[in-house]
């Protein structure tokens, strides 16, 4: 299948991602337009403190317009190390910093639309280092044991897609943590 991009006309330029208007040719010859959010990209941290417990944070998020139990995360800066981006970020979300850094994997957040790509660390050692939160941030930090986290992901309990997939990929971690 050969899709070609013609042009990217940006249509919205934020702090955070760009919406471009992006005119394509499908393999079969016709033409469409797609809408696009580029984004730079984003890192996800399962924090787990040494008693057995992950560390969330509870945050309102506009597309739902409600308040949502995640996993810490935060955006990179541009051509950032995404292992540095998560440790300040642990650090500003939660209030820890991590002695073990972990890289459990990566992924697409939402492909159809967009290129943010997500950077997955498990971390451990946790000790209070606290850094300000961002000025439009709101948080509540909750620890929750690992046993009673996997009985609300199968309960339907946690409803954010990035904390579902990161949980995933830290399965076989957070088994050998309980």
């Amino acid at each position: 299948m050969n899709f070609e991009w013609l042009s990217e006309e940006e249509i919205y330029h934020g702090r955070v991602f760009a919406v471009e208007k992006v005119h394509v040719r499908l393999p079969d010859g016709r033409k469409t337009t797609y809408d696009y959010v580029k984004h730079t990209g984003a890192v996800t941290m399962v924090p787990v403190d040494d008693q057995g417990r992950i560390w969330f944070v509870r945050q309102y998020r506009m597309g739902v317009k409600g308040i949502l139990l995640e996993l810490p995360a935060g955006t990179l800066e541009e051509n950032e190390d995404p292992a540095v981006c998560a440790a300040r970020e642990v650090r500003e979300e939660i209030g820890m910093a991590a002695d073990n850094v972990t890289k459990l994997g990566e992924f697409f957040l939402a492909p159809g639309y967009s290129s943010e790509y997500m950077h997955v660390y498990l971390m451990t050692g946790l000790h209070p280092s606290p850094l300000k939160h961002d000025d439009d941030e709101f948080l509540e930090t909750e620890a929750i044991p690992i046993e009673k986290v996997l009985e609300m992901v199968n309960n339907d309990q946690i409803r954010d897609g990035k904390t579902l997939a990161c949980l995933m990929l830290a399965l076989r971690s957070l088994k050998k943590a309980a």
